[in-house]
């Protein structure tokens, strides 16, 4: 199994470039997350369009920069967690467990 990615950026998010890519092979898109998401709303919405008027699928990466999880601040009253190499940590949107 093999697959074709692009870059979806500045230079190749217009509707044409997309589709043009998408027709060379591309079956894959990467959406850069590093510096914000909202201008990618566009694009992903582009290559969905795409999907849809082929009526055949492609995947969208979403690629968030390195250890950076973008989960928001504790507050200073919770303990700081400190990781060790290997350690298990887990995220959840459980609002009613113990925890921040």
């Amino acid at each position: 199994l093999r697959h074709s990615l692009s870059a979806a950026g500045p230079a190749s998010a217009s509707p044409e470039m997309i589709e043009k890519l998408f027709l060379a092979g591309t079956d894959v898109f990467r959406m850069n997350l590093s510096h914000g998401a909202e201008d990618k709303l566009d694009a992903s919405r582009i290559v969905r369009d795409i999907e849809q008027k082929y009526d055949h699928p492609i995947g969208i990466l979403a690629d968030l920069q390195g250890p950076k999880h973008r989960v928001g601040m504790f507050g200073d009253d919770v303990p700081k967690v400190h990781l060790t190499e290997g350690q298990a940590y887990r995220f959840d949107l459980d609002t009613d467990a113990v925890g921040d």
